[in-house]
C-alpha cells in the first residue's frame, strides 16, 4: 500500500533520531518517494548527508534556500506534495507544538500545511512519557484525527526500563501499510484502464495515428492502485513509466488493443477506456514500404473494431466508462455516444478548453451519465484522475 506515495519525513531531536536512516530505507524498499524535514535540535543526533543520500532528495530544514538569491522552500506545496506526514521521532516538545498550533518553524508550518494523514511516533525518557501533560497532548492528537504509534517498552537512553521507546522502523511501516490497507476505498476490485493511441499501419514502415500521450489513462492507473485496486492497464505506444502496482499490457493496433481487454473482461468489475483508439485503419497493408512517387496515391480506409460497444454489449456485473474527444457540440456528441454505446458514464473533454486533451498536463472534464453531469474546473490530470475515481467508488 505504501508504493508510489509520497512519504514526508519529519526528525525531531530525540537520541531516536538514529532510527530515523533505517525508517527512510524502510520507506524506499515499500517502494514509497520520501523527503525528509529537520529541526536544528535533530542535526544533534543524525546527518543531512546521510537522510539526503538515503532518501535521494535534498534535507529540508529552513525556510530559506539562498540567502543570495531569495530562494525558498515552499512549505505548502511540500505539504500538497506528500501522500502522507510521519514524525518520528517525536519529542515531548515537538508534540506540545503540535498541539499547540506553533508555526515559528519551517516543520511546524509544514505541519499546518499538510492534510495528508499525519502518524507521529512519540521518542523520550519514562517519566516524560508518563507526565500528564504529555498524555494530555497525545490524546489531544488523537483526537484530531493525528495517528499515535506507541512508543515501546525497554532501556531508555536514562538508563531507566519502561515505556518511551520509538517503536522500530520495520513495525512503522507495518503499521502505516495497514492503516492504507484498511482505509482502501477500492480494496479488491479488479479496474482494467486502457491509454495512448493505436498505430494502424500503412506499411513496415508507416502508420495512422494521434496524438495521444496516455498521461489521462496512466493517472488513473497509478490512482486506482493508490485506492487499493488491482489495475491492468492496456497501453498503446508511449514513452511513460508504469505506475507502481500495475499490470502493463502493451498493444499498438486497435485489434491488439481489443483482444487483450476482451480476454480480460470477465474477470474485471470496471473497464475505463481513456485510450484513444483510431477509427480507421488501412484496408491493405503494403508488404514493403511504399516509395514516394511523382503522383499521388489514396489508401483506402475501413473502420477498426469498435472496441468500447462491442464489450459494453456484453456486460453484466461491469461498470464500463467511456472518454470523448470532441471539438464541437461536446456534451450532445458525448450523450450520444455514451446511448450509443450502451456505457455507464462517459468523459467528455474538448480541443477547445484551453490545457485540455492530447499533450497537456491538464485536463477539463465533463463526467456525463444518463441521469446527471458533472463539470469540473480545469486541473492537472492527476487530480482528474480523483474526480473519475471518486466516481468509480460510488458505483460499486
Amino acid at each position: 500500500m505504501l508504493s508510489g506515495k509520497n512519504v514526508l519525513l519529519a526528525v525531531t531531536g530525540s537520541i531516536a533520531a538514529y532510527k530515523s536512516a533505517f525508517l527512510v530505507r524502510e520507506f524506499i524498499k515499500s517502494g514509497a518517494f520520501v523527503k525528509v524535514i529537520v529541526t536544528e535540535a535533530a542535526l544533534q543526533f543524525v546527518t543531512t548527508v546521510t537522510l539526503s543520500t538515503l532518501s535521494k532528495n535534498p534535507v529540508y530544514k529552513d525556510f530559506i534556500k539562498d540567502e543570495n538569491t531569495g530562494e525558498w522552500n515552499n512549505h505548502v506545496d511540500l505539504g500538497s506534495w506528500a501522500d502522507l506526514m510521519v514524525i518520528a521521532p517525536a519529542t515531548a516538545n515537538t508534540i506540545s507544538n503540535l498541539v499547540s498550533g506553533k508555526a515559528d518553524s519551517f516543520f511546524l508550518s509544514t505541519f499546518l500545511s499538510c492534510n495528508a494523514p499525519v502518524f507521529v511516533a512519540p521518542a523520550m525518557d519514562l517519566d516524560m512519557f508518563k507526565n500528564k501533560s504529555t498524555q494530555s497532548n497525545i490524546q489531544l492528537l488523537s483526537k484530531r484525527s493525528i495517528n499515535v504509534i506507541e512508543p515501546n517498552e525497554g532501556e531508555l537512553a536514562s538508563g531507566l526500563e519502561g515505556k518511551g521507546r520509538m517503536e522500530e522502523p520495520e513495525e512503522i511501516v507495518t503499521y502505516i501499510n495497514n492503516y492504507f490497507l484498511e482505509k482502501a476505498t477500492l480494496k479488491n476490485l479488479n479496474i482494467l484502464i486502457s491509454a495512448g493511441p493505436t498505430y494502424e499501419s500503412i506499411d513496415p514502415v508507416r502508420f495512422i495515428s494521434n496524438h495521444s500521450t496516455g498521461k489521462m489513462g496512466y493517472a488513473l492507473a497509478n490512482e486506482a492502485q493508490k485506492r487499493g485496486a488491482n489495475v491492468q492497464l492496456v497501453s498503446g505506444p508511449v514513452s511513460l513509466k508504469t505506475p507502481e502496482n500495475v499490470q502493463r499490457i502493451d498493444v499498438k493496433s486497435t485489434l491488439e488493443m481489443k483482444k487483450e481487454i476482451t480476454k480480460r473482461f470477465d474477470k474485471i468489475d470496471v473497464l475505463i477506456m481513456s485510450a484513444a483508439v483510431a477509427d480507421y485503419e488501412p484496408k491493405n497493408i503494403a508488404s514493403n514500404k511504399i516509395k514516394k512517387q511523382d503522383q499521388e496515391i489514396s489508401i483506402q480506409l475501413k473502420k477498426t473494431p469498435d472496441i468500447l460497444k462491442d464489450l459494453a454489449k456484453i456486460k453484466k456485473k461491469q461498470i464500463v466508462i467511456g472518454f470523448a474527444l470532441e471539438t464541437e457540440n461536446g456534451i450532445e456528441n458525448a450523450y450520444k455516444k455514451m446511448k450509443r454505446k450502451n456505457l455507464d458514464a462517459i468523459i467528455l473533454n474538448s480541443l477547445t478548453d484551453t490545457g485540455a486533451g492530447f499533450g497537456h498536463d491538464t485536463n477539463k472534464v465533463t463526467l456525463i451519465t444518463p441521469s446527471e453531469k458533472r463539470e469540473f474546473e480545469l486541473k492537472t490530470k492527476d487530480l482528474v484522475a480523483i474526480d473519475i475515481l471518486n466516481f468509480v467508488e460510488e458505483c460499486v
